[in-house]
């Protein structure tokens, strides 16, 4: 049950991400409610984080929670800001992605 919650804690790191980049190329009150969502995304991360924390190993929830917010972050950026997509973008994400897997597998 922790695993989920700490996949949707770094669910919660992408919306918090993609939040702040909506912010930032909005003006007036629309950058406030995306500033708004940016603060509920933060929270709700951080508490499910905290609640994870609990039964797995503080390491590895960690290294997870930052890698699904990493690549979650980078696809939004490629799909959404329109950032390029380089090969070693995508060759890295897969890096990344390999090392989550890994550190899941092999913690207890």
């Amino acid at each position: 049950m922790n695993w989920l919650l700490l996949i949707i804690a770094g669910l919660f790191e992408v919306a918090f991400a993609f939040c702040l980049g909506k912010a930032q190329h909005s003006q007036g009150s629309l950058a406030v409610w995306w500033y708004a969502g940016f603060l509920a995304a933060l929270s709700l991360s951080m508490g499910l984080l905290v609640k994870a924390t609990q039964t797995l190993p503080m390491g590895t929830a960690y290294a997870v929670w930052t890698g699904i917010g990493a690549v979650g972050t980078t696809i939004v950026g490629i799909i959404v800001f329109k950032e390029p997509a380089t090969f070693w973008r995508i060759f890295f994400l897969f890096t990344l992605i390999s090392s989550i897997v890994g550190l899941k597998a092999v913690s207890h």
